[in-house]
């Protein structure tokens, strides 16, 4: 079993969102006994709050329900529970160091590392971009998806 935690500033949008689209795509590859995924803020700003409604809407469009997802904080724990655990931006990264501490398995990762174009995943609170946020989230979940196929970390 793999165990994946997406990490947001908030945990009410880009994580969220990681989460279900990752969960979806590994129900239709039959990867969903394999494969544990959640989400986490790095922030307490939203701590047990919904899935914010532009996500919530998004993630609908695929057929995908978030009812009962509330806001969770990271904690240092959490790098012992989890195998691969991906910010969505460098501001992220650095608040998930502060957390976590050191990193001496080389778990942290920005999700659109596992892509053709790296980068960051821009904050949709802000941007109000929920349509690209979505889009560079799929991409991103994708090719996470592949590498732990390609790595042997996934068998399917």
């Amino acid at each position: 079993m793999i165990r994946v935690l997406f990490i947001c500033h908030g945990n009410i949008c880009r994580s969220p969102m990681a989460e279900f689209l990752m969960r979806d795509l590994a129900e239709k590859n039959g990867l969903a006994g394999s494969l544990q995924v959640a989400s986490a803020a790095t922030s307490a700003e939203e701590i047990g709050n919904p899935v914010y409604p532009p996500a919530r809407r998004k993630l609908a469009e695929f057929g995908i329900d978030t009812a009962g997802k509330t806001a969770v904080r990271l904690t240092r724990q959490d790098y012992d529970r989890w195998d691969y655990l991906i910010g969505m931006e460098h501001y992220n990264l650095r608040n998930m160091q502060r957390i976590l501490g050191q990193d001496p398995q080389h778990k942290l990762h920005l999700l659109l590392d596992f892509t053709d174009r790296p980068g960051e995943i821009d904050d949709p609170w802000y941007t109000g971009d929920f349509d690209t946020a979505c889009r560079e989230i799929l991409r991103g979940c994708k090719g996470l998806l592949a590498h732990l196929q390609r790595t042997g970390a996934l068998q399917g």
